[in-house]
C-alpha cells in the first residue's frame, strides 16, 4: 500500500505574505485569532520537526507533499518531498486565490496530481514521536483509522450558543466546522471530534463527493479567511466512511500529547515527560507555540531534539 503525506504550510513571517494578508483582509479579520490573526500563520520551524519525525518513525511513507503559497521551507528528507503551489490545487478556480484559509486549502488537496489513494493529512505542528506502522493509519482490511470521539451535536450547538453570549459574536470555531462536515456526511445528532493526529484519508472519497457536490467546494473556498458556514473536510470524509463501514473509530486517549502553554514551564516539562514514558503515545501537537514563554519553548525544543535525535 502506498501512503503519502500532505502538509499545508505557511511561513507567516514572509513579508510578501504579510502584505497579501493586509491587502485582502479587513482589520477585524486580521485582529481575530479565530479568523486571520498572526498566530494562525506563525512559523517557528515546526515543519522541519514534522518532516524529521516522518523520516525517523514512518519510513514506509511514499512521498511528502508540502502545499504552499509560493514558498519553500527547504526541508531535508530521505523520503521524496514535492512542493505543491496553491495554483496547482486551485487549477480552474484561480479566482479564489490568494487564500489564507486552511479549510479552503484542505478542500482541494485531492487535486494534487500524483497523490496516492491512501494518504495522511498532517499539520506542520504535528510530529510522530515513536515508531508507527501502516496499520496505525489503515487497517489490514483497508479501513481508515479515525482518531476521535463521538459527541452530541445537539449539546455542542447549545454550548456554542452560550459562547455567543459570552463573546458577543459568532466565532468560526473548529468544532462548528466538524459538526457541519459530519452533518453533510450523514450524521444528524452526533459528530466526530477529531484530535490533532495524522488523519488517514482516501483521495477517491473526496473526488467522488466533491464532483457530485461542487457547491460544497465553492462554499468552503470562497472565503479567503476562516469563516462561519465552512465544513471540516476530514469530518465529512469520516462521516461517510463510518456510515459505509470503511473506517474504524479509535479512542485517542493516551495516543496523543496535545500541548497548550499558559500553565508554565514545569507543567510543560511534566507533560512532555509523561508522553515520553507512555508507549501508546505516538503523536504530538504543539499548538500556538509562538505564544509560549521562552522557558516553555526551550523545554519543547529540548524534548523534540531528544526525541528526534
Amino acid at each position: 500500500m502506498k501512503i503519502d503525506v500532505v502538509i499545508p504550510w505557511v511561513d507567516g513571517n514572509d513579508p510578501v505574505l504579510k502584505a497579501k494578508r493586509r491587502l485582502y483582509g479587513d482589520p477585524s479579520a486580521l485582529s481575530r485569532s479565530d479568523v486571520g490573526g498572526d498566530t494562525r500563520y506563525a512559523d517557528l520551524g515546526e515543519i522541519h520537526w514534522c518532516i524529521r519525525s516522518i523520516n525517523k518513525f514512518a519510513p514506509f511513507i511514499n512521498r511528502i507533499f508540502i502545499v504552499t503559497d509560493g514558498q519553500d521551507p527547504h526541508v531535508e528528507s530521505a523520503i521524496p518531498v514535492e512542493i505543491v503551489d496553491h495554483h496547482c490545487i486551485f487549477s480552474g478556480r484561480e479566482e479564489f486565490l490568494p487564500v489564507f484559509n486552511s479549510t479552503a486549502i484542505e478542500t482541494l488537496i485531492w487535486n494534487i496530481p500524483s497523490l496516492s489513494e491512501h494518504f495522511l493529512l498532517m499539520n506542520d505542528d504535528f510530529i510522530i514521536t515513536k515508531p508507527v506502522t501502516e496499520e496505525d493509519f489503515f487497517t489490514a482490511d483497508g479501513k481508515a483509522v479515525c482518531y476521535g470521539r463521538r459527541r452530541s451535536a445537539i449539546w455542542a450547538r447549545f454550548v456554542y450558543e452560550l459562547s455567543v453570549l459570552k463573546h458577543g459574536y459568532r466565532r468560526a470555531t473548529f468544532k462548528r466546522a466538524l459538526i457541519e462536515g459530519c452533518r453533510m456526511g450523514g450524521m444528524k445528532n452526533s459528530f466526530i471530534y477529531l484530535v490533532h493526529t495524522p488523519r488517514p484519508l482516501f483521495k477517491s472519497v473526496f473526488q467522488d463527493y466533491y464532483r457530485m457536490h461542487p457547491e460544497a467546494v465553492e462554499a468552503n473556498i470562497r472565503q479567503r479567511f476562516r469563516a462561519l458556514g465552512r465544513h471540516q473536510v476530514q469530518a465529512l470524509q469520516y462521516a461517510i466512511l463510518l456510515r459505509r463501514g470503511e473506517a474504524v473509530l479509535a479512542d485517542p486517549s493516551g495516543r496523543l500529547m496535545f500541548l497548550l502553554h499558559w500553565k508554565g514551564a514545569d507543567y510543560v516539562k511534566a507533560k512532555l515527560a509523561s508522553a515520553e514514558a507512555k508507549a501508546s503515545c505516538k503523536f504530538a501537537c504543539f499548538n500556538s507555540l509562538d505564544q509560549a514563554s521562552e522557558d516553555e519553548r526551550k523545554a519543547v525544543v529540548e524534548w523534540v531534539e531528544r526525541t528526534l535525535a
